[in-house]
């Protein structure tokens, strides 16, 4: 465990210096590196085990949506955590510390837009009859109409 205690030291001077993330982000995101690589079948180390920024998005979302299920998009929201580009800054930071490696072609902006927390995280809990409508981006809500009855039926 001499290296988790590393890795708390490492995250609580990151956050000292920039406060936007909550430690948990940290912990979460090293996590998710973890549950990317075995979903991608990559080795426990070297160059091969290296993943893409949009890899990582993709695992950091079935990860988040895995662990916390419809709280998911509130638990990122609390940990400062509200778009993509967020995991990227988290990222480059543990790049800085060299607690990550990256390639000479690994950028932060390749976790700009990689989805829409909203639709990945809050959408597939709503019930049908409050999904947004694809026209207007409004939620449509449902109403059953009441059937009139007539007397002496």
């Amino acid at each position: 465990m001499p290296e988790d205690r590393d890795f708390c030291a490492v995250i609580k001077d990151i956050c000292r210096k920039d406060s936007r993330y909550d430690r948990n982000a940290y912990f979460f995101v090293r996590e998710s590196l973890d549950f990317t690589s075995k979903l991608l079948n990559k080795p426990r180390e070297g160059t091969a085990r290296h993943m893409t920024g949009p890899e990582l998005l993709e695992g950091i979302r079935s990860y988040a949506l895995q662990e916390f299920g419809p709280l998911a998009l509130t638990v990122l929201n609390s940990w400062g955590v509200k778009n993509t580009l967020d995991f990227g800054e988290i990222v480059f930071n543990l790049v800085e510390t060299g607690k990550l490696g990256k390639t000479d072609e690994d950028k932060k902006e390749d976790f700009a837009n990689g989805y829409d927390f909203q639709e990945v995280f809050a959408k597939p809990f709503l019930p049908a009859s409050v999904q947004p409508s694809a026209e207007t981006g409004r939620k449509k809500i449902s109403r059953r109409r009441k059937t009139p009855t007539r007397k002496g039926n």
